[in-house]
């Protein structure tokens, strides 16, 4: 802003230097554009003029931080007569010529106001809209902060866990985020005053019809699939440079997951690379999963081929597509397998059918024999 400024005196415009000074402090401190707050202040000011002259919203606002210039014009008709109804509307001929000289019946003349002249209500409803407009800058701001991580893993500090339902306040950058229990891992134990990592699900703007406003809500988890995938985006080199790829990801946090990895080049084993020289990689992932167990195995175009390999640590006889039901299969394994294959709790069944999208029906190789 100009070290030297032009124009009408603080008597004149009714309203002192402070007053900007404060918008360029809010500017500075809190990032907030001046010319954003002036936008709201220019609101405020019309829609309590309009309050005070029934109803007339003809007004112009001019405000002028390079010179501190404040004024406030309202827009009315002359008239030969004016009654309550009309009045803030209308003006008669003798008062409008006080403004423009030349006024005559059917003319528009702008009537200055000054600041004291909106009166206590007028005020107070101005500085209500004016706090609305500083508190939904911050909002926008938190919002597109928050946007810009979507779908990435962001570290918070746990300010406050709910006694009652278990959830988490994350304090993320400047804003404050919830994390559901059923968000939370539950093997984990987490404390106040913890920096803890989350995966941005979703960040969405949605309506609020109660204020007539809008609100920004995000979503966090520890237990999202994607919170494991960009650890090891975040972890192995090939990964993040496109060498290997991340095909699919099914998991039960806490316990279990399987990660299906492909190489774009063939000098380069995608399961070596994710699980590091002498398992650092994966073993710094499954430290920061709380000990929680990853498999990793290499993806294949080959559903027969990629079944069999999903159903791992368990050796695979054979996998039969159904050819007349869809994404359906039969797999036989060793008698000695079946539980292996199967998992604890059906768990390892469970997370290869998410992890191929094909049902899996597991049989031992007597049974498979005698059918």
């Amino acid at each position: 802003m100009a070290a030297k400024r032009k124009g009408k005196s603080q008597e004149d415009t009714g309203i002192n230097k402070e007053f900007f000074e404060a918008l360029e402090i809010f500017e500075r401190e809190r990032g907030i554009p001046v010319s954003y707050m002036i936008e709201k202040i220019k609101r405020a000011i019309v829609a309590a003029v309009k309050g005070a002259n029934n109803g007339n919203d003809d007004v112009v606002v001019n405000i002028e931080p390079d010179n501190y210039e404040f004024s406030v014009f309202i827009r009315q008709t002359v008239a030969e007569t004016v009654d309550e109804k009309s009045k803030g509307h209308k003006i008669l001929p003798e008062q409008a010529q006080k403004y423009d000289k030349k006024a005559e019946i059917g003319d528009v003349v702008n009537v200055r106001l000054e600041p004291k002249q909106f009166g206590r209500i007028a005020a107070m409803t101005a500085k209500h809209v004016i706090r609305q407009g500083i508190r939904d800058m911050e909002r926008e701001q938190v919002y597109l902060e928050l946007k810009s991580k979507n779908q990435e893993i962001v570290t918070g500090t746990v300010e406050r866990i709910d006694p009652k339902s278990g959830a988490a306040t994350i304090k993320i950058g400047k804003v404050e985020v919830s994390l559901p229990k059923n968000e939370q891992v539950s093997t984990e134990h987490i404390s106040e005053g913890n920096l803890i990592k989350v995966f941005v699900v979703d960040v969405r703007e949605l309506e609020n019809t109660k204020e007539n406003d809008r609100i920004q809500r995000a979503t966090i988890s520890r237990t999202h699939p994607g919170l494991v995938k960009r650890l090891f985006e975040t972890e192995v080199p090939e990964i993040f440079d496109g060498t290997v790829e991340i095909k699919a990801v099914s998991r039960e946090a806490g316990s279990r997951t399987k990660l299906a990895v492909l190489s774009n080049d063939e000098n380069v084993d995608p399961v070596g690379a994710c699980i590091g020289p002498k398992g650092s990689r994966v073993n710094s992932i499954v430290d920061e999963l709380g000990g929680e167990k990853i498999d990793i195995i290499k993806y294949s175009e080959d559903p027969a081929e990629f079944i069999a390999k999903a159903l791992s640590p368990a050796n695979v006889i054979s996998v039969t597509i159904d050819e007349e039901i869809p994404k359906n299969c039969r797999v036989v394994v060793p008698d000695d397998q079946l539980s292996l294959a199967i998992g604890n709790k059906g768990q390892n069944a469970r997370l290869a059918a998410r992890l191929t999208g094909w049902k899996i029906d597991i049989r031992p190789e007597s049974k498979a024999h005698e059918e």
